[in-house]
């Protein structure tokens, strides 16, 4: 290992030149096109319409709570098993493995917050042709054919969605390798493997088994293997210096699903993309695969640092999602009828009555595993967002601080400019609760230590900031010094906790520390070693309020393929390949486990990953990455956002400044403006580029920060309400227009505005120069007001807004109701019991509504029903709050100090009624707005009480 690391030291130090200079963009070179996969290029090869696979019907078995059924590939004979499932909450469920593999193929754990709940399936008819199944309503129904396999699933005449209807279903079975030497260790693992499955055979079915030995269909299968074509990177594949070997052999898995009537789809996060999903015919798939990609390049289907394998397709008549639940490199593909069409040439259909249904057609490929896909029937995109929160949780409810304002870059230097940075604030009347420490804080990258000399009494530095009610986070990244001197690595090693390299020792690679060891997190037992070292006697210098930052998760290896993690590392008995996307996911949950323990299970913890899957959102947030300071990544974190909260992921944001390069001071207000309209509202940039906190721009500047800072934190009651509703509901806080307006064909594709909830509509401004914008209002029976200047707007148009530097264009939803703490303090928890304003925005068609959700802030005891949580509503000239949970049990200072209601009519006078208390309240009527104001009305935030307007 010397010798490794002496040749490679110059290698690093390239790497590492290149990357903190700052100035070149990715090197697309070094990540891989699907042509460059092996599995990615052999199953495109694949032609539409040839599908080998046909249901044996005479398998089919049907219990109460699922259907079996084997599937056969006429070309090798090799049989497959269907399962088909229909669970609560209108789900099917669809695994294929095959019948005997050589070895099991993994199934992603944890992911899925419990095995789904199902419902009884009923067969409605069979022939020889197929079977019909009842999903329960009565006009849903899924449809099975038999020569070619294919499944359709209808609703009346309407088919939803089909499965191998293009016939790309494929499924590489395990094989023995030919040449002697492998045939032997194959041979020797299959039947290491045999031997555990015997074990476990409680699970299997040992009829099936019985049958499928004496089938000779399947005592052909190795004679007809040894006549099947042997392609390039079966086996083993060379990408750049890399060799990948693969003892498996192939074993990619596709199908393809089929969408009529759709042609927006949306999700598969994370690429640097509009909203709707582009087809790919002419390009690339899609692809999944968590990789460290420097200063990646925008509106393409590259890979970024995260993967969520769900994609939503939707219409005016109806949402659907699919879930692919496989931990694998994956590419989607996705192609659609009405691609290209111009909207002249849509208009032409229709003239001349054509008849050609709009459908996509979408293509899922992975390189292992089994296929594992959740249909998510909707109708209504809120209906998926349910579905899906019940297979894999909701978003974490977060510390109310954590959606206020944090400061980062790479780096601070010392404590001294940790104080000075923090003095800084005040001295400019900036609110934060945040300030972050990147890697330099530690002792040579040692992570869990500070260095001993720029961070010499972290204590004293934490408590400082605890005596103004504020907070750090202080990056904490998986990969480990090897060093016999560091604690945390002695550890991991002699627990033997390390991944493996192919031939049994501890992989190793290199990163930020130079040679460094990778953790397991795939295991339980180091997962939960993991989670102790974060307790304040482990953790020498943290204390209750510093909080954790997982970067390099993905996981980053600089000197890896693909500056990752080679696929044939060992995960115990499963190679990287099959658990890759699921690594940072682990991170975070182990991280966020220790931060719960720290605390005896009382506080909720704060932790942000770069990389995450499907159920990340369970344990914290996300941002998008080391983008740039260009205006076009800016306008690109709105689409990531939206489409991270579209696949559950809600606390989602961008390095305001961008990472990369130095903004302007326009592009960096631009910035600060949008970003705090987003969940996660952070500044961060790079360590070469000059410092950015928001008073080095001259006063003028400063003054637009400061007033996009505050406004953040007048809106922090709002924020609170709506993440808690996410924590319950699975719906996004930061969500399209077509979340709302779903029959609203104008909002399809919009990714430059998005609503907050229902009721806050915002256009940030993001192209260079600006003068104005035009915002899309929806809905016809909607009024907006402008939350600025109170100027109402009816909805269904699209409004030229003409913007100053001081624009932030923001609309309230008239029929809603919103808290605010207009009364800014230096930290959020400084504002913890001041009075609320309540803006209520009235449209005539409807009651206002709002609700005003209050609790500790930062513990767990609402789950013990310890807070307020209140129904807002204004009708009939009445406004008034109503307890929506009279189990709970919470008390709060706060108060009630100001009502503003938009759209308003002059009152004869205002009565306020709390308890068996009466009184007149004293208000102001602006007649050219038609705002009225009633000032001090005084009741407590947590009581009943009504107010009329007479």
């Amino acid at each position: 290992m010397a010798a490794f690391t002496e040749r490679m030291a110059p290698v690093l130090l390239l790497w590492l030149a290149v990357s903190l200079s700052g100035t070149w963009a990715v090197d697309k070179g070094n990540f891989k096109t699907c042509d460059q996969s092996a599995f990615c290029k052999r199953q495109r090869a694949l032609k539409a319409g040839e599908s080998p696979y046909r249901a044996l019907l005479e398998t089919m078995e049907l219990t109460n709570t699922r259907l079996t059924l084997q599937l056969i590939n006429d070309n090798n004979k090799v049989r497959l098993l269907l399962e088909l499932y229909r669970l609560q909450g209108n789900i099917t469920r669809v695994k294929i493995n095959e019948l005997k593999p050589l070895k099991p193929r993994y199934e992603v754990p944890d992911v899925l917050i419990r095995e789904p709940p199902t419902e009884p399936l009923s067969l409605l008819s069979q022939d020889e042709n197929g079977v019909v199944l009842s999903l329960g309503a009565e006009t849903q129904r899924v449809i099975v054919s038999a020569r070619p396999f294919r499944l359709d699933i209808m609703e009346g005449r309407d088919v939803l969605m089909s499965l191998n209807s293009r016939g790309l279903l494929a499924f590489e079975h395990l094989r023995m390798r030919k040449d002697t030497f492998s045939y032997k260790v194959t041979s020797t693992v299959a039947s290491v493997w045999d031997n555990i499955k015997r074990v476990f055979s409680s699970q299997a079915d040992p009829e099936a088994e019985k049958k499928e030995e004496t089938d000779p269909a399947n005592q052909a299968e190795t004679a007809k293997e040894e006549e099947e074509k042997v392609e390039d990177g079966m086996w083993e594949e060379t990408f750049k210096s890399h060799s990948d070997g693969k003892p498996n052999g192939p074993s990619a898995i596709s199908l393809d699903f089929s969408l009529p009537g759709v042609e927006h789809v949306y999700g598969i996060p994370e690429h640097a993309e509009t909203l709707r999903l582009k087809t790919t015919d002419n390009g690339d798939p899609y692809r999944l695969y968590n990789l460290d990609v420097f200063q990646y390049e925008l509106y393409n289907p590259m890979a970024l640092y995260g993967s969520v394998p769900v994609m939503l397709a939707h219409s005016a008549q109806r949402t659907t999602g699919i879930f692919w639940l496989n931990a694998a490199e994956t590419w989607v593909d996705i192609s659609s009828n009405t691609a290209g069409k111009t909207v002249f040439g849509k208009m032409l259909d229709y003239v001349q009555g054509s008849s050609e249904t709009p459908q996509t057609d979408v293509r899922w490929i992975s390189e292992s595993g089994i296929i594992d896909v959740f249909i998510m029937l909707g109708p209504t995109p809120k209906d998926i967002f349910s579905q899906y929160a019940s297979l894999t949780g909701t978003q974490a409810f977060p510390p109310l601080s954590s959606l206020a304002y944090h400061q980062c870059r790479w780096n601070y230097n010392d404590q001294e400019d940790v104080q000075t940075v923090d003095a800084g604030f005040d001295e400019h009347d900036i609110p934060y609760d945040f300030i972050w420490l990147d890697i330099e804080h530690t002792d040579g990258k040692r992570y869990f230590t500070w260095d001993p000399h720029k961070f010499a009494t972290p204590k004293e530095m934490l408590q400082g900031l605890v005596d103004k009610k504020r907070k750090m986070v202080a990056i904490v990244d998986p990969h480990i010094k090897v060093d016999s001197n560091y604690k945390i690595h002695n550890e991991i090693r002699s627990r033997n906790f390390y991944i493996k390299n192919k031939d049994g020792g501890d992989y190793e690679g290199w990163c930020w520390p130079g040679s460094a060891g990778y953790p397991d997190f795939t295991r339980a037992d180091m997962r939960d070693w993991w989670a102790s070292m974060f307790a304040y006697d482990q953790y020498e210098g943290s204390m209750e309020n510093l909080y954790t930052w997982n970067d390099m998760n993905e996981p980053s290896v600089f000197n890896g393929p693909e500056v990752t993690m080679h696929k044939d590392a060992m995960h115990g008995a499963w190679e990287h390949r099959d658990v890759h996307n699921l690594y940072g996911f682990y991170v975070q949950m182990a991280t966020a486990e220790g931060l719960i323990q720290r605390s005896g299970g009382v506080e909720r913890p704060f932790v942000l990953t770069r990389a995450f899957f499907a159920g990340s959102q369970r344990y914290g947030a996300v941002w998008t990455g080391d983008n740039a300071a260009e205006w076009d990544h800016l306008k690109i974190s709105i689409p990531m956002c939206l489409s991270l909260g579209l696949v559950g992921i809600s606390f989602c944001g961008a390095d305001v400044g961008g990472f990369f390069k130095s903004p302007s001071t326009e592009l960096l207000v631009r910035w600060y403006q949008t970003g705090a309209y987003q969940p996660f509202f952070r500044a961060h940039a790079h360590l070469d580029t000059p410092r950015r906190e928001p008073w080095l721009f001259g006063p003028e500047n400063t003054a637009l920060i400061r007033e996009a800072v505050r406004q953040r934190y007048t809106l922090l009651p709002y924020w609170y309400q709506q993440f808690y509703h996410t924590h319950q509901t699975g719906e996004p806080v930061m969500r399209p227009l077509w979340v709302e307006y779903p029959q609203d064909p104008a909002t399809f594709a919009l990714d430059d505005e998005f609503l907050i909830g229902r009721d806050l509509l915002v256009h940030p401004v993001t192209e260079e120069g600006a003068r104005g914008v035009t915002a899309y209002l929806p809905g016809k029976d909607e009024v907006w007001f402008d939350v600025n200047s109170f100027q109402k707007h009816n909805g269904a148009q699209n409004l030229y807004i003409p913007v100053t530097m001081s624009s932030i264009p923001v609309f309230q939803r008239g029929g809603s109701i919103i808290p605010r703490k207009l009364r800014v303090r230096r930290s959020s928890t400084c504002m913890e019991h001041d009075p609320y304003t309540l803006y209520v925005a009235l449209n005539p068609k409807r009651t206002a509504e709002g609700e005003l959700y209050v609790d500790d802030g930062h513990t767990f005891n609402y789950e013990k029903k310890e807070f307020i949580h209140r129904r807002l509503s204004f009708a009939n000239n009445v406004l008034s709050s109503v307890n929506l949970a009279p189990d709970a049990h919470f008390s709060t200072r706060s108060w009630i100090e100001r009502i503003i209601i938009l759209g308003a009519s002059k009152p004869g006078k205002v009565t306020l009624t709390a308890g068996a208390q009466e009184s007149q309240l004293e208000f102001e009527f602006d007649a050219s707005m038609s705002v009225l104001t009633i000032r001090k009305p005084g009741m407590n935030a947590g009581v009943d009480w009504t107010v009329k307007l007479q």
